[in-house]
C-alpha cells in the first residue's frame, strides 16, 4: 500500500510539472497511454464536428486520432480569422505539437505579451533547440513561467557540464556481479531497446555472471503504471525500481538524487562494473557512482539521440544549439567511459570521428536468442497460432510504429501491389506514436479490409509473427539516425529464415546483403519498395533461398551468447574477472 501511495504522489507531481511545460504534449501523452479508451471517442468527435471547427477540443480531438491533415488544415482557417490573445497561444501550441512550427510563428505573432504566451515562446524556442533564448524568453513571465524558466536552465546546464557528484566510498566489490541502469525494460516497456536489455541480460548469466538492472528514478510510473512494484523478475531477470514518493523539479537535482539512489543499489548489490546505454544522463549518473566506487564502467551507444531528435525537425536543426551541446555531452560521456559499445560498424565510425580511440569500441551487433535459435515454422503453422487467414500471401513488418521507420511507405507499397495480388495482406505489427495516422492511411487507401493492425503483442508471440510473414519489410526513412543505427527486428526476421527487403542505407545494408538475404531498396520510393516485394512473391525458391542465407548468417555471427563471451574479454582486459 506504501509503495502505491508513492506511485500516486509521483505521478501527480510528474503531471503537475507537464501542466505548466507544455499542457498539449500531456495530452497526446495521456491519449497514448489510454488508446482505447480516447482514440474512439476522438475520431468520433472529428467526424461529428463542423468542417470549419477550430474548438480547442476539435483540434485535440484531430491531434489524438492522429489526423495531421485535418489538424493543419482546421489550423489554417484559425489563422486567417480573427485570432489573438490567449486563444492564439492555444494555437500556437497545437500547431508546435502537430510538427507544424511555421504555424505556430503565426499564431504566436498574434499572441501578445502575457505570461502564457513567454511560455508558448519559450516551447517554440527549445523546440528549436535554442537552448539560450529559450530559458531567457522566460524572464518575467509570472510564477508559473519561472519554474519553467528553472526546469530549462536546469536542463541547459546539464547539457553544457553540470553533473551529479558523489564522494569516494571504501568499497570492495563482489567478482562476477554486474549492474546495469536501463531507461525502460521488460515486462512494462516492449521496445526494442527493452527487449535488447533483456537479452543481454540473460546472456550474461547464462554466461556465470551475477546481474541486476535498474531503471530510471521515476519509471515506471512517469509512464502510467500506477501500480509498478519495487521489484519485477522476469526469466529470472531482477529489475529494481527507483519509486521515491518525489523527486526534484529540476533534471540536475533529480540526476543527483538518482545517482545517490543508484549509490545505494549498488552499495547493497556489491558489483565490480557498472554498465549502462544512451542516452548520456544515463552515462552521468553512472560515471557519478563508478567514479565513488572506484570501479570501471561500459557506456553502450545504441542510438544517436541527437539525430533522432532532430529528425522530427529538419536539417536546419543539426546547426542548433541543443544539437551542439547534445553531441558534445555524449562525446564527455564516451571519452570518461572505460569501454563503449555499440551496435554496427556505422556506429562505430561516427564514434571514432568524434574522438574516441577505436580500441575502447567494441561492437555488439543486435543479435537473436531464445524462440530465435530454434527451427523456425512453416508460415501456414504460424498463422494458425496466430489466428490469420492460412492461405494467400503476408508481407508485413514488426516494428515500433514510430515516423522514422517510414511504416507509411509500406502502406502505399502495399496498395500499390493490391489490386494485381487479391491474395496479399499487410501485417504491422506494433505501436507508435505513428499508428494512428497509418490507421487513418489503411482506411482511405481503399484496402483497408486487408491491412491488418495488431498493435503490442506479447514478447512470447513476436517469432511467430515473423515467422507468419512471406517477406518482411524495413522501410526506413533516409535520414542521419536511419543511415547510423542498426534496427533489431531484421534481425530477427533473419533468424526467422525470412527474406527481408530493407530501405537501401549504410545501417541496413550491415544486416541485409542485397540478392543474398534479401532485397535492399530505394528508401522513400513505395515503388521500388513494392518491385522488390513483387520479385520475392513471384518467386517463392528466391524468397527461401534468401530466407535460409539469412538464417545462417544470423546463427554465424550474431547471437547475444557471442556478445556476452565478446564483452567479458573486454571486461577482463579491464581487470573484471568472474
Amino acid at each position: 500500500m506504501m509503495q502505491l501511495l508513492n506511485n500516486v504522489r509521483l505521478a501527480q507531481s510528474v503531471v503537475r510539472q507537464h501542466l505548466t511545460d507544455d499542457p498539449v504534449i500531456l495530452f497526446l501523452q495521456l491519449s497514448r497511454r489510454m488508446p482505447s479508451a480516447v482514440l474512439p471517442l476522438a475520431k468520433r468527435l472529428c467526424q461529428l464536428a463542423p468542417k470549419d471547427s477550430t474548438s480547442a477540443a476539435v483540434l485535440f480531438a484531430a491531434l489524438a486520432a492522429g489526423d495531421g491533415s485535418d489538424v493543419e488544415r482546421r489550423l489554417r482557417i484559425a489563422a486567417g480569422g480573427n485570432v489573438e490573445g490567449e486563444r492564439a497561444r492555444r494555437l500556437a501550441d497545437v500547431a508546435l505539437a502537430a510538427n507544424l512550427p511555421a504555424m505556430s510563428d503565426v499564431f504566436l505573432a498574434k499572441a501578445g505579451t502575457a505570461q502564457h504566451a513567454k511560455q508558448a515562446r519559450a516551447r517554440r524556442l527549445w523546440y528549436d533547440g535554442a537552448v539560450s533564448e529559450a530559458v531567457e524568453a522566460l524572464d518575467g513571465a509570472g510564477a508559473a513561467g519561472l519554474r519553467q524558466r528553472a526546469r530549462l536552465a536546469a536542463e541547459a546546464a546539464i547539457l553544457a557540464d553540470a553533473s551529479p557528484s558523489l564522494e569516494r566510498r571504501e568499497y570492495t566489490p563482489v567478482p562476477g556481479r554486474i549492474l546495469h541502469l536501463l531507461t525502460n525494460s521488460l515486462p512494462h516497456t516492449a521496445s526494442g531497446y527493452a527487449q535488447r536489455s533483456h537479452s543481454t541480460l540473460l546472456a550474461q548469466q547464462a554466461a556465470g555472471w551475477e546481474v541486476l538492472a535498474v531503471t530510471r528514478m521515476g519509471y515506471p510510473v512517469q509512464v502510467g503504471k500506477l501500480l509498478a512494484k519495487a521489484t519485477d523478475t522476469v526469466d529470472g531477470i531482477r529489475y529494481r525500481r527507483l519509486l521515491p514518493a518525489t523527486m526534484a523539479q529540476t533534471i540536475d537535482a533529480r540526476l543527483q538524487q538518482q545517482a545517490e539512489e543508484l549509490l545505494a543499489v549498488a552499495l547493497d548489490f556489491k558489483p565490480s562494473v557498472l554498465h549502462t546505454t544512451t542516452h548520456y544522463v544515463n552515462g552521468l549518473v553512472v560515471r557519478a557512482v563508478a567514479q565513488a566506487l572506484g570501479i570501471p564502467w561500459v557506456y553502450e551507444v545504441r542510438g544517436q539521440l541527437a539525430d533522432t531528435w532532430a529528425s522530427t525537425r529538419g536539417p536546419e536543426a543539426r546547426n542548433s544549439e541543443r544539437y551542439r551541446l547534445f553531441q558534445n555531452r555524449e562525446t564527455d560521456v564516451m571519452q570518461d567511459a572505460d569501454l563503449v559499445l555499440t551496435l554496427g560498424t556505422a556506429m562505430k565510425a561516427n564514434i571514432v570521428a568524434a574522438g574516441i580511440p577505436g580500441s575502447k569500441v567494441l561492437i555488439a551487433p543486435n543479435a537473436v536468442g531464445g524462440d530465435f535459435l530454434s527451427e523456425p515454422q512453416e508460415k501456414a503453422s504460424a498463422r494458425c497460432e496466430l489466428g490469420l487467414a492460412e492461405d494467400g500471401q503476408f508481407i508485413g513488418t514488426v516494428s515500433s510504429l514510430v515516423p522514422y521507420e517510414g511504416i507509411e511507405d509500406l502502406l502505399a507499397a502495399f496498395v500499390l501491389l493490391a489490386e494485381d495480388l487479391p491474395q496479399l495482406r499487410l501485417l504491422i505489427v506494433g505501436d507508435g506514436s505513428s499508428l494512428p495516422a497509418l490507421q487513418i492511411q489503411a482506411q482511405r487507401s481503399g484496402y483497408a479490409d486487408r491491412i491488418i493492425f495488431t498493435g503490442r503483442v506479447p514478447r512470447s508471440r513476436t517469432a511467430l509473427y515473423h515467422q507468419a510473414l512471406d517477406v518482411f519489410v524495413v522501410p526506413r526513412k533516409d535520414l542521419e539516425v536511419t543511415r547510423s543505427v542498426t534496427p533489431l527486428k531484421p534481425v530477427e526476421a533473419m533468424a526467422s529464415a525470412r527474406p527481408v527487403v530493407a530501405s537501401d542505407l549504410p545501417a541496413l545494408a550491415e544486416i541485409v546483403e542485397d540478392r543474398v538475404t534479401g532485397f535492399l531498396a530505394a528508401a522513400g520510393d513505395p515503388a521500388a519498395f513494392a518491385k522488390a516485394i513483387r520479385e520475392l512473391l513471384s518467386d517463392p525458391e528466391l524468397g527461401a533461398k534468401f530466407g535460409a542465407a539469412g538464417r545462417e548468417r544470423v546463427l554465424q555471427e550474431r547471437t547475444w551468447a557471442a556478445n556476452a563471451v565478446a564483452l567479458a574479454r573486454e571486461l577482463e582486459m579491464l581487470g573484471v574477472t568472474k
